[in-house]
């Protein structure tokens, strides 16, 4: 088998992109708070659906770069 490194461009690269999905995930239920009237001590008791909520979002953006660059890589090498 093939030893992989794991560079610190690509570590920084996906916990900023972590991080992308927490914002996202904090604004999404911010609006829902607003829209729903709902009390703002609600983003601090359910930070946890929160986190689990961004963790959904980076996996659906992994499998969104898989399929691409898979699909990628699949034409480019039919074309060769």
């Amino acid at each position: 088998m093939k030893d992989t490194i794991v560079t610190a461009r690509r570590k920084k690269i996906e916990l900023i992109t972590l991080l992308i999905c927490f914002v996202v995930s904090n604004l999404i239920h911010l609006y829902a708070i607003i829209a729903y009237h709902a009390p703002f001590t609600e983003m601090i008791t359910s930070i946890f659906y929160i986190i689990i909520f961004a963790f959904v979002l980076y996996a659906f953006w992994g499998i969104l770069r898989l399929l691409f660059y898979g699909l990628r890589a699949l034409f480019t090498r039919s074309r060769t």
